[in-house]
This record gives C-alpha cells, structure tokens and sequence, in this order.
C-alpha cells in the first residue's frame, strides 16, 4: 500500500485528488495539508510514502518547504504538482530536492504512474518535460535570466528590488497578495533565485533599477 499526503491550499484539489486516488487500490491518502506549517506537523507524525506538494501555497515557500522535508525524511520522494508546465519551475524544484514534477492538467492515470514510480525508487517528469529540459539548456544559455519573465513578473521583479513589500505591491497593481506571491515563486524558478536578496543585486547588476517604477519589461 503506497500511503500519500496531499499539500494543497485549495480543498477542492485536495477532494478530487483523493477520489483519484480512490480508484486504486495499491493507494490511501493517509494525511493532507493546506499550508506548508500543516504539512511539515503531518509529515512527522503520520506514516507515508509519497507526498505530493502544490507548487504555490500560503506560508512558506515550496523551495524552503521541500528542503525541510528532505532535512527530515531524505529517502522519502516528493512529487510537486503545478498549473504551470513551463520548464524553469521544474528545474527549480528539482534542484531543491523533489523527485518529480506533473502538471495538474496530466491525465489521472500519468499522476498514478508518477506516484507508483516515485514509491518505487524513481524520479519523475513527463517526457515532453524532458524534451523542454532538454531544449530549455541550449535556447536560454545565451539570454538574460530576466528575459525569460512576463510582464507582470517582471513588474514584480522591479519592485521587489525596490525594496517594496508584497502588500505595496499588491495594491500597486491591483492584484491579490497571493497572486503576487505567485508571481514572485514564478520569477525564482525562471532566474534560478531563490530569495529576495538575490532579486536585489540581480537588479542592481544588471542596471533594471533605472527603468521607471511600475513599469513593464521592455
């Protein structure tokens, strides 16, 4: 029996992941977690062999998250699921120590397939993710990280450096602070970052600061 914790702020992912995993046999989710602090208080009292981790949550980072997980259960696997398949965040996270990575749009049978090779020993990505790992290495080798962002990212990028907290932020662009701080796990995973700091002098090496505050990339 493979036993799986769940750690997703939205109680509905949660729902239909279990009833997903319902179906099979070999499987029980025997914990879940809306929060990082939740997750880290489940992991260390109740039994499991997988956890799958949502990308982007309240609390602490997924980055700083998957390394405490690690810090305390090494040997045990981590599969981030994520609405975002762009390639850079699955770098990140893989770097940070998790064993697979699946878009939440995946077919329930490649989440399955994800977690039975995840309990087995294995890593896991799906194979057109390996190919844009792949490609990912040769098209950005010669690109500033920064162009990699969107717009709003980008925004956010600037006004981080800025020194501006995520609330100013958030009202600045009309935009919840969870968003914001979507934006903000986004851009770190595309610049290989992974804290304020970095962002900072990133900025200032790079001359950004001097563009107008709020604007776009140019």
């Amino acid at each position: 029996m493979i036993r799986v914790i769940i750690v997703d702020d939205h109680a509905t992912v949660r729902e239909g992941l279990k009833q997903i995993l319902s179906d099979f046999s070999d499987m029980e989710v025997s914990g879940e977690a809306a929060t990082g602090d939740e997750a880290l208080k489940i992991i260390r009292t109740n039994g499991w062999d997988v956890l799958l981790l949502d990308i982007a949550m309240p609390g602490k980072n997924v980055l700083e998250l998957i390394k405490l997980v690690k810090l305390d259960t090494p040997n045990k696997p981590i599969l981030v699921l994520s609405m975002y398949p762009e390639d850079q965040y699955a770098i990140r996270v893989l770097r940070a120590g998790a064993d697979g990575y699946l878009c939440k749009e995946s077919v329930p049978e490649l989440l399955v397939a994800a977690i039975r090779k995840l309990a087995q020993g294995g890593k896991f990505v799906s194979a057109g993710l390996a190919e844009q790992l792949v490609r990912n290495l040769h098209e950005t080798e010669s690109k500033p990280l920064h162009s990699l962002l969107t717009d709003r990212e980008y925004q956010v990028l600037l006004a981080i450096a800025r020194g501006e907290r995520l609330t100013e932020i958030a009202k600045a662009m009309s935009l919840s602070i969870k968003t914001v701080s979507t934006y903000r796990t986004r851009l770190l995973g595309k610049m290989k970052m992974s804290s304020n700091a970095e962002i900072i002098h990133y900025a200032i090496e790079n001359r950004l600061l001097n563009e107008g505050k709020g604007q776009g990339k140019k």
